[in-house]
């Protein structure tokens, strides 16, 4: 019986599917981003969590089973150097696939696979946000108060300077064009 039994076929050879997996994984850590149709994507996706979890491990063990999954010494070094330390305090999804739409020859759908960034600062518990939630709140309505007053009044500023271009033209452009019906008065005499 099957059960659950994942395979990912695709019209390809056993050791055709390996190669372009290992290669779509090698190309995602060494340019950090990669440009697939979206069923690639997604066993790649699979392989390539994978490794992160053998790099945050970091034995030798583990690094030999990297090798021997991805078959490009270079890329496991930069795995287990760089991208693997980053995730250590995330317990999974490294990966994001943003679709980009359909390609024009045959229709697939096409997405891009890209490591997802991360800072220490948006990793906060709900409990510490709502905590102190309500303390930022009302330190920033001051502030923002204060902020639209000074906003209002530049605004102000800037509309009375405008308007006093604008009568300043007004006035400006009858004396202009009595100046030229006159001129134009004189010669036609």
């Amino acid at each position: 019986m099957r059960h659950r039994e994942h395979t990912f076929i695709i019209g390809r050879s056993g050791a055709h599917r390996k190669a372009l997996l290992a290669n779509q994984v090698s190309s995602l850590i060494d340019k950090g981003s990669i440009k697939t149709t979206l069923v690639k994507a997604k066993e790649s996706r699979r392989l390539a969590e994978k490794m992160v979890t053998l790099g945050k491990k970091g034995e030798l063990h583990h690094r030999r089973q990297a090798i021997s999954k991805l078959r490009d010494k270079p890329a496991v070094a930069k795995l287990f150097a760089e991208i693997a330390p980053k995730y250590s305090n995330r317990d999974g999804g490294y990966t994001r696939i943003i679709k980009l739409g359909r390609r024009l020859g045959d229709a697939a759908e096409m997405c891009l696979l890209q490591w997802v960034e991360e800072t220490q600062a948006k990793r906060k518990t709900k409990k510490a946000e709502k905590k102190s939630a309500p303390a930022v709140e009302e330190k920033d309505s001051s502030e923002e108060v204060e902020d639209k007053t000074a906003e209002k009044d530049e605004v102000k500023k800037e509309t009375e300077s405008a308007e006093a271009k604008v009568e300043k033209k007004a006035t400006d452009a009858p004396k202009e064009s009595s100046k030229k019906d006159a001129g134009k008065a004189k010669d036609d005499k």
